[in-house]
């Protein structure tokens, strides 16, 4: 080994050129013989589950020997120069790029406190095409007479530099390459490397395996979920369509209701328009009949004049209410009409509101059906399944449709809404024009009326007193009571199970207790707050709130009684 001690300029110069030199013509005169055929053997893929190519064409290695893995190469007699005080060589990169035939992954020369050893560790990785890499650097040394054996017999070194594989002796050695093996490798045979790959290879595909295992019971499970939600839904649907054909014969049996009604109205006012006009041909008869006596006799005409003007003016007003009650006929018309056509476009939008939203659950139950075959799609595809490809990506843009069909249902059902909250603001409206107009106009205790919701009945008040108390001091007492109880539960909140309510049950019964309670919990509901009484359309008849159409029927019979009244003094 040329270790350039002695500091000569010109030795050393000399020395370093010619081993530059001899170096570049050794790789040159070689690099088609047999380090390219051994490199041409490393870069042949090798299968991990197959003897090593390097050990087929090398048959004087034992399985047995131990090599230093992961694989690495030995280099001795590197040039070197003394400079500065210290051994300078090659760097790794350069040397990588001389055995570049070899493809090493890296060169790392070896240093110790005089700088450079002359030595270097070529690796050449864990896999077997590094094996074959580092056995084609060693066959190309030993060809050139620079291999393990020619540095050992101490032949002639120059500056040509000498390569083998690491074994196990040269990891034992002592000195830097000893030490770097020992602490980058571990010694292991050809068949402990590919016993080691089998194992794990083995182990690889028992992995596999599992995974396949499982993934095909989890594609079973869903599969299985895929069905039950799928025969789930098609019920669901079923039972919605059902549901939707009974809703539909209803509101279709409310029209003919309705209908009916409206027609049974209009005949009854046709009906006294033609009473009304039967009566007109008599009253001229009987004006015609007057004229005849008034010409036959002097001395009754003016008793005649008298009773012809009296029948004039009863046909004056017979004619006014003739004219009035087809006004008014008019007028029921138009209003029939009216609530007519406000009752069906109500129930129209309540048709179109019950349609969107069974639209909308129907497209819900679309999505998620989607979404299950989507899912069940995913995990039977194969990566080299170009059909379940398309088939997955129909899907996935079926499935975005049906968002963007969902977002578009969801913007109209607002809207939807939006226009129902203003009927029914609409039609608290006209309540409120109900509840102030019954209060103008609706005498006595009928069934359809206006109840003041937490207000204190004191005609109920003093029956109920009476059955405590004797009649005298049940009226007196009841008014007393009944004052007493509307202020306090005017003035402050008082609870169910309050304990003046609990007195005043012991005191006077379960029905005058009730009397309070039930004002209690009215004030509550419409006036928590003020804790005012709250006018209320109410059927007394059957103790709760009046709908608008039976207000309406209400409103009629009370027109048509009112009506009745005015004509009926007409002979």
């Amino acid at each position: 080994m040329s270790t350039g001690e002695s500091p000569d300029g010109f030795h050393k110069e000399r020395a370093w050129r010619n081993s530059n030199q001899s170096m570049d013509s050794l790789f040159q005169q070689h690099a088609t013989g047999v380090g390219s055929a051994a490199y041409g053997q490393g870069r042949d893929k090798v299968s991990h589950q197959s003897q090593p190519m390097a050990m087929k064409s090398q048959p004087v290695q034992n399985r047995d020997d131990q090599f230093v893995w992961p694989w690495m190469g030995v280099l001795v007699n590197v040039p070197t120069e003394w400079k500065n005080g210290r051994h300078v060589g090659e760097s790794g990169n350069r040397l990588k790029e001389r055995l570049s035939n070899f493809l090493p992954q890296k060169v790392i020369p070896l240093w110790n406190y005089r700088g450079h050893t002359g030595y270097a560790i070529v690796e050449f990785g864990k896999d077997w095409i590094g094996f074959n890499r580092a056995l084609a650097f060693e066959n190309h040394f030993e060809s050139e007479g620079y291999g393990k054996l020619d540095w050992k017999n101490h032949k002639y070194r120059g500056s040509e530099m000498f390569g083998w594989i690491a074994r196990a002796d040269d990891q034992k050695s002592s000195g830097p390459i000893g030490e770097y093996l020992q602490k980058n490798g571990d010694l292991k045979t050809i068949s402990d490397v590919d016993d080691e790959e089998k194992r794990k290879t083995n182990k690889l595909v028992a992995n596999l395996a599992g995974e396949i295992e499982l993934k095909k019971r989890h594609v079973e499970v869903l599969k299985s979920k895929y069905n039950e939600t799928t025969t789930t839904l098609e019920m669901t649907i079923e039972q919605k369509e059902q549901l939707l054909r009974a809703y539909n014969e209803e509101i279709h049996k409310m029209q003919q209701i309705a209908r009916a009604h409206s027609q049974r109205i209009i005949d009854e006012n046709q009906k006294r328009r033609s009473e009304l006009e039967s009566k007109m041909p008599d009253l001229d008869l009987r004006s015609k009949q007057l004229d005849e006596i008034a010409a036959r006799s002097d001395s009754d005409r003016r008793s005649l004049e008298h009773e012809k003007e009296k029948n004039d003016v009863k046909t004056k007003h017979l004619k006014m209410a003739t004219l009035e009650q087809q006004r008014a006929d008019e007028n029921v018309l138009k209003l029939v009409e009216k609530h007519k056509l406000e009752k069906q476009a109500v129930l129209d939008k309540i048709i179109k509101l019950e349609q969107k939203l069974d639209a909308k659950q129907k497209l819900e139950l679309e999505i998620k059906q989607l979404q299950g075959k989507l899912e069940v799609m995913k995990h039977m595809a194969g990566e080299e399944d170009s059909g379940s490809k398309k088939k997955i990506d129909e899907l996935s843009e079926e499935l975005q449709d049906k968002y963007e069909e969902m977002d578009a249902m969801e913007s109209l059902h607002h809207t939807l809404l939006i226009k129902e909250q203003k009927s029914k603001e609409e039609l608290q409206d006209a309540r409120k024009k109900l509840i102030n107009g019954l209060q103008n106009i609706t005498t006595g205790r009928a069934n359809i009326g206006i109840k003041r919701m937490g207000e204190l009945d004191l005609k109920s008040f003093v029956t109920a007193c009476k059955r405590k108390l004797s009649k005298e001091d049940a009226e007196v007492n009841g008014a007393i009571l009944c004052s007493k109880w509307q202020a306090e539960i005017k003035t402050e909140v008082v609870c169910e199970d309050d304990e003046k309510l609990r007195a005043l049950k012991e005191e006077y019964g379960e029905e005058v207790y009730g009397l309070v309670r039930k004002a209690l919990l009215e004030l509550n509901e419409y006036d928590p707050s003020g804790r005012c009484p709250v006018p209320e359309l109410w059927n007394y008849k059957e103790g709760r709130k009046a709908t608008l159409k039976e207000v309406l029927q209400h409103v009629l019979r009370q027109w048509q009684a009112h009506k009745k009244k005015r004509v009926s003094w007409i002979p």
